[in-house]
């Protein structure tokens, strides 16, 4: 239940990222949307670890994104359209009503009476739908973390040497 509510809200951030004009509205966008997928990425886990650390290099992307976009657009004026926010109240209650419609086993938990049925109901639904984390550092895999973690620092090395520290910024101050 939780996880179809999750993918219509990435659904409807999709259809306003598709209609926005604004460089940070943009960003914000797709702030909110990797906040989604971080969530499901958490929830299809045991644990939220790996979720976390995808927020947080998401966020350090965002950052350097966001630093790059205010520099160039600084002076853009920013508005809302009141057709964008019906649009997007009218697909989330679409996706929600639809979400209900397919989602069998949430309906039947919001229609029990008994409260300790549906959190056994619950504990089992996600415990059967939950993937291990283990898979991810074990031996066959654990080659392609070591890889990406050299692939980091040699990238990281890189960039501070090829960093020129006495030139300016991109936009020329007048």
């Amino acid at each position: 239940m939780i996880q179809l509510m999750l993918y219509s809200l990435i659904i409807t951030t999709s259809f306003i990222f598709l209609n926005m004009v604004h460089p940070l509205a943009l960003g914000l966008t797709l702030l909110i949307q990797t906040i989604f997928v971080c969530l499901i990425s958490g929830l299809m886990t045991k644990s939220f670890w790996y979720s976390y650390i995808l927020f947080l290099i998401f966020l350090g992307g965002m950052l350097v994104l966001f630093i790059y976009v205010t520099s160039l657009a600084s002076n853009e004026m920013f508005n809302l359209s009141i057709k964008l926010i019906l649009f997007s109240l009218f697909i989330m209650l679409f996706m929600l009503i639809l979400s209900f419609i397919i989602d069998k086993t949430s309906i039947s938990l919001f229609l029990m009476n008994n409260e300790m049925e549906s959190i056994m109901n619950m504990n089992s639904y996600f415990t059967e739908n939950s993937l291990s984390l283990n898979k991810l550092y074990n031996f066959p895999t654990n080659f392609v973390t070591i890889l990406l973690m050299n692939y980091l620092l040699i990238t990281l090395i890189v960039v501070v040497k090829i960093t020129k520290l006495f030139k300016g910024p991109i936009r020329m101050m007048s």
